[in-house]
C-alpha cells in the first residue's frame, strides 16, 4: 500500500491511529456477561465484529449449546488421555494456533498491530519443542519468538520508514507470547512427566469442577459481586462454589488416579480456583479494553477458543508446578 494514501506501509491502520482509550470509564459496563447493546454505547465503534451466540439464562450463556460443546470436548479429551496421551500435544498446538489468531485479530481491530505470523509460528515452536527438550526447548523457543517479533515490528514498515508505536506494540506482542503459548507449554510438559496422562486428567477435571461449581453457585445463590468493575457476573458465592467443587474433585482424582496424598488434592483445588478465577478476570479486562464480549465465535455457547482457555492457561503452569514439587 502506498504511503501517500495516509496508511502505514505494511499495516492495516491509518498512520495517525491509536488504541481506543477506555480508561475513563467507571467499569460498570464490562463486556463480559452483558448484551452487545450494553457495550460502551457512548463510544463510536465502526468495526464489524462477529455476533456471539445469543445468551440465555441468568449467567448469560446459551446453556444447551454450552453443555453440548463442553461435554463433547470433555469426552474427547478423556479418550485421548486413556488411549493416546501424546495426541494431547497436537490438541494443545491446534488450540493455541486458533487462540493466537483470535487474540491477534481482535488486537488488530483495535489498532494494535501485533505480528500475527511470528506469534503463531513461534507459538507452535514453543509447544512442539517441549516434547524433545522439555523446559529448555520451551524457554529457547520463547526467547527466539520474542527476538523475531522485535525485528519483525522494527522492519515491517520497510527500511525507509520508522515504525509507529513500536514500544507499545512490542509490549503487547510479548504479553501475547507469554500469555498463550508459554503458559500452554506447561500442559505439554505435564503429559510428558511420569503419570503424565493422569496428571493432565486431574488438572482438567479440577478446572471443570471449578467452572461448574462457580456456575451453579453463582446462578443459584450469587448476590454479592466479586469484581463488578471487571466482571459483573462473578460473585463471592460463585467463588465459594468453585472452591467446594474443585477441592472435592481434586481430592478424589489425586487419590484415585495418581494414588497420591489426598492433601495434595486439597492444595491443588485451592490454588487452581485462585489461578482460574484470576485468569477469567484478566481476560475479562482485556476484552473490556477492546470493547468486545467474546474473542471469537467458534464454540457455540462459549465464544472463541481463547474464551475457554482463559482459566486453563495460568492453571496449567500452577498444576505443573504443584505436581513437579509434590509428586
Amino acid at each position: 500500500m502506498k504511503q501517500g494514501d495516509g496508511v502505514v506501509v505494511g499495516s492495516e491502520r491509518p498512520a495517525d491511529s491509536a488504541v481506543p482509550d477506555s480508561s475513563g470509564s467507571d467499569g460498570s459496563d464490562s463486556a463480559e456477561g452483558t448484551d452487545s447493546t450494553q457495550l460502551r454505547d457512548s463510544a463510536p465503534d465502526t468495526t464489524t465484529r462477529p455476533e456471539s451466540t445469543p445468551a440465555t439464562g441468568k449467567a448469560g450463556r446459551n446453556l444447551p449449546a454450552a453443555i453440548g460443546v463442553g461435554g463433547g470436548l470433555g469426552i474427547s479429551l478423556i479418550l485421548i488421555m486413556v488411549f493416546a496421551p501424546l495426541v494431547w500435544i497436537g490438541v494443545v498446538a491446534v488450540a493455541l494456533a486458533v487462540a493466537t489468531y483470535e487474540v491477534s485479530k481482535r488486537l488488530r481491530e483495535a489498532g494494535v498491530l501485533v505480528p500475527r505470523i511470528p506469534l503463531i509460528l513461534g507459538g507452535q515452536a514453543i509447544i512442539w519443542l517441549a516434547w524433545p527438550w522439555g523446559t529448555t526447548g520451551v524457554l529457547s523457543a520463547t526467547a527466539a519468538t520474542v527476538l523475531v517479533c522485535m525485528v519483525w515490528l522494527l522492519l515491517q514498515q520497510g527500511l525507509g520508514s520508522a515504525p509507529k508505536n513500536y514500544l507499545r506494540e512490542l509490549a503487547v506482542t510479548i504479553l501475547v507470547a507469554c500469555w498463550l503459548p508459554l503458559l500452554a507449554s506447561f500442559a505439554v510438559l505435564m503429559v510428558l512427566d511420569d503419570q503424565g496422562a493422569g496428571r493432565v486428567l486431574v488438572f482438567l477435571i479440577a478446572v471443570v469442577c471449578s467452572d461448574v461449581g462457580g456456575y451453579v453457585a453463582g446462578v443459584l445463590f450469587g448476590k454479592h459481586p466479586m469484581a463488578p468493575a471487571i466482571s459483573p457476573k462473578k460473585s463471592w458465592e460463585g467463588l465459594a462454589g468453585s472452591l467446594l467443587f474443585c477441592i472435592i474433585g481434586s481430592l478424589l482424582t489425586v487419590t484415585l488416579i495418581l494414588e497420591a496424598n489426598s492433601m495434595i488434592g486439597v492444595l491443588l483445588g485451592v490454588v487452581l480456583v485462585v489461578t482460574g478465577t484470576l485468569g477469567d478476570l484478566i481476560e475479562s479486562q482485556v476484552k473490556r479494553d477492546l470493547r468486545i464480549k467474546d474473542m471469537g465465535t467458534l464454540l457455540p455457547g462459549h465464544g472463541g477458543i481463547m474464551d475457554r482457555l482463559d482459566s486453563l492457561l495460568p492453571s496449567a503452569f500452577v498444576a505443573w508446578l504443584v505436581f513437579t514439587i509434590l509428586l
